[in-house]
Parts: C-alpha cells; structure tokens; sequence
C-alpha cells in the first residue's frame, strides 16, 4: 500500500468517524459553540476587563434587543473616542493604559506610556534579521512565530508575576506593528518580486503613525490616515472574554504557560476566517457587488443582487452576506457606528464617496434583504458589525489586504493582554477544562489477523 492509497483510507475513515449526529446535542444538553438556544453566550467565566451588551434578559427569561454597547473597564467606549475626538488627540496608547491598568491615565501616566511604547516599539539586530529569513504568504503565521520566538529573548519569560506580566504585555503590544510591518515588507519583497524596505520606528510619533510610516513611508500618509487607524486599534483593542481569541488566550493561560505561548495560540483563533478574516470577505463581496450592480442607486438592483448571494448564486456561494449579523449585538454595533462616521470622511479625502454612498445603502438595504430572506428563522434583529466599514477604511489608507488580519491582532493583543493578567491573578485560579460527552459506541479489540 502506498502513501495516497493509506491516506485516501484514513481519510474516508476520518469522514465516517467524526460525523456526529446534530440531534445528540440538544438531547444530551450540550450547548454547540457554547450558545444557548436563545442565541446568548453560555456563560463560562467573570471579568471586570470589558463588556458587550446587545440585548436585555426580561423577567420570563426571553431577551430584549437593544442599541449595543461596548465597555472597557466599565467605560463606554462611544464616551471614551468621543471624548478623545474633543480634545483633537490620540487615543489607542490611552486604551491599552485603561485596558492595562482598569483606569484612564493622568496626563502624566500618558505620556509615560506613550514614550515607553514607542521606545520599546524597535526590534533588536537578530529578531530583524529572523523576521527577515521567515518564509510564507500568511502574515498572520509569521506573527505567531515571531511571538513564539520573542521567547527566546527574554531573560524571565516565565515569571506570570503582575509586574513581569505587565512588562511582557507591553513588550508585545510595542512589537506587535514592527512585526506586521517587517513580515508584510518581506512577503513584498519575496513574492512580488518590489524593493524591501526595514524602516525604524520614531520614538516620539503614536502606533498608528508609527505602523503607516513602516508600512508606506515618509510623508505616504495623512493626518486623517491617522487618527482613523488610530479609532480602528481603538474599537477593536477589546470584546469581552467570550470571542474566541480572548477565550483560547484565557484557556491556555489557565496551564500557567509563558506569555509567548498565550498570545499566540490567540493569534492562531484570530487567524481563522470564522473570527479575525471577516473584513477581507467584506471587501471581496463589495468589490463583487460593484462589477455586477449596474447602478449603485438602484434598491431593486442591489436587493436582487443581495437576495441572489443569500441563495448561494453569487459571490463565493455561501450563502453569507459578510459584515451583517453579530453574536451579540442585534440592533446596532458601536464600533462600525464610530467608524463609519469618520469613514465618510476619509472617502471624501480619498475621492471614494460615490462607493461610500454605495456602501451605506447596501448596508441599509442588507438589513432589511437578510431578515425578509430569513423570515422564521433570523433573530429578532440584526445589523452590520465593524468589520463592514474597516476593511474599506483600511483600503482607503493604503493597507493591503495582508495586514487586514493582522491589524486585527495589533489591537487586540492588548485585550488579550488584560485577560491573561486577570485569569493568573484570580484569588481561587482553576485550570480550564470542559467536558465533553463521548457518544462513540464501544468495540472489542479484533486480532490482527481477524481484522
């Protein structure tokens, strides 16, 4: 028997083995993804790091849709960037400060932590120069390894004190752009044949400028550039202890393994299209649109075109409008409100408002497609997430869609980072282990020569 014909068996065998009735579920009281049947999280763990709210609980246990709201550290986040926007400032180094500490920095704090993560933002000569050796078109897997190996460097890397915790958090926060930045310019480099460019991060500019500068160049970029990447980092920094990254870091950090080994197997969830790659399928299904929608006016046309996406005959033939419909939020998500309304900014300064306006009533007429379409089926309510608007303001700035991901992680290491402090400083830790229920039949053992 030769390989293909030994994998070709295991393979078939793999189909038949893990096929699980769906029925069993329900009738066993398992919960599939950890959803109750009313949509909502099954609940598996406390926090005082963020929150997600998109629905009330009613006295007879039905739930309520409501406006969504985004907490970190008890605090809105519609109030926190609004707040920011009115004194015309920055915020994503006043976030990972909130996040990091449970309190908004004082004047002081924050500029103690904004020269600090600049200052720690540059990589040493060998992790340049291994970066630089890694192979692959997934920059989502060189960021995984090059975490892994930041390991390496630090002389206390398993220390899970609060204050080694805390210096490894924002270690990684600091290195996470460069890393990006670096691999993107290296995967330019080696499979599309342009000139590499390792550029030093500045030690007095903001992550934002900072991760445009190393990606585009001097003067490549604008001040609205800016602050919309900074809103961006901002709205996807944290998402409660529930979305699957979070979660898997929580997990993993419950073994009380290293920080490198934590972070990473968040970046591996993130990496999956399911959870950190929506936006890309965002800009695929709108680019698609825009060849096949004569009129960009026309309801009937988009409403046809939609309805013809939600029965699998265009598009990728999934079925999936990407960008609508969100775990928990179900009349609106605050993050894509906050961003949009910067986004039609940054298309006016692009010269992209026609696709904008395109945008919007695809997005109103989604909406209303989606829940006719569903009838029966669909929640109560739903709406359009973030990833609606981002991966065209990402575009808008001049990012390609490689880093669309990783820009993900590049916020949401600092989440992940207050989640993995909390779950090693609870007074009564317990490692994370779920059950499941084997519902495989039992079989004898059959002599070799039976067999």
């Amino acid at each position: 028997m030769d390989n293909e014909q030994l994998t070709k068996i295991l393979s078939d065998s793999v189909a038949f083995t893990s096929n699980i009735d769906k029925e069993l579920f329900p009738k066993m009281g398992v919960k599939r993804g950890l959803r109750n049947e009313d949509h909502s999280g099954v609940l598996a763990g406390l926090t005082r790091v963020g929150d997600v709210v998109g629905y009330e609980r009613q006295e007879e246990g039905t739930l309520k849709p409501i406006p969504g709201k985004l907490y970190y550290r008890g605090l809105d986040v519609e109030e926190l960037v609004k707040g920011i926007q009115s004194e015309n400032r920055l915020g994503f180094e006043e976030t990972v400060y909130l996040l990091l500490s449970g309190k908004l920095p004082t004047k002081e704090e924050l500029a103690a932590v904004n020269s600090l993560l600049a200052q720690t933002m540059p990589l040493n000569h060998t992790a340049t120069m291994n970066i630089l050796s890694l192979k692959g078109k997934n920059i989502m897997n060189i960021l995984a390894r090059s975490v892994l190996e930041l390991y390496t460097y630090d002389e206390n890397p398993d220390d899970i004190s609060p204050e080694n915790l805390v210096r490894q958090s924002v270690n990684l926060i600091a290195k996470f752009p460069t890393i990006i930045a670096y691999a993107y310019q290296v995967l330019r480099h080696d499979q599309m044949g342009r000139s590499l460019h390792i550029r030093h991060p500045y030690e007095d500019r903001s992550v934002a400028e900072n991760f445009l500068f190393m990606m585009k160049g001097r003067d490549k970029y604008t001040e609205l550039d800016i602050k919309i990447l900074d809103l961006a980092l901002i709205l996807h920094a944290e998402h409660g202890g529930g979305n699957n990254s979070t979660f898997s870091v929580r997990v993993t950090s419950s073994t009380e393994t290293d920080t490198y080994s934590a972070i990473a197997a968040g970046i591996g969830s993130l990496k999956g299209p399911l959870h950190g790659g929506a936006n890309i399928k965002v800009q695929g299904m709108l680019e698609d649109m825009k060849k096949n929608v004569s009129d960009w006016k026309s309801v009937d046309q988009i409403d046809n075109y939609l309805l013809k996406i939600l029965r699998k005959e265009a598009y990728d033939h999934t079925g999936l409008i990407y960008g609508i419909g969100h775990a928990v939020y179900t009349i609106s998500d605050p993050r894509a409100d906050l961003l949009k309304s910067m986004a039609r900014d940054l298309a006016v300064e692009k010269g992209r408002l026609k696709e904008f306006e395109f945008m919007e009533l695809i997005e109103q007429r989604a909406v209303e497609v989606f829940l006719s379409f569903k009838k029966e089926t669909a929640k109560a309510r739903t709406c359009i997430n973030v990833d609606f608007y981002s991966g065209f303001v990402y575009d808008a700035i001049g990012l390609p869609s490689e880093v669309f991901t990783p820009l993900f992680a590049m916020a949401r290491i600092v989440g992940w980072s207050a989640h993995r402090i909390e779950e090693l400083n609870f007074t009564s830790k317990r490692l994370i282990r779920p059950a499941y229920k084997n519902v495989r039949e039992k079989q004898p053992f059959v002599p070799i020569n039976e067999r």
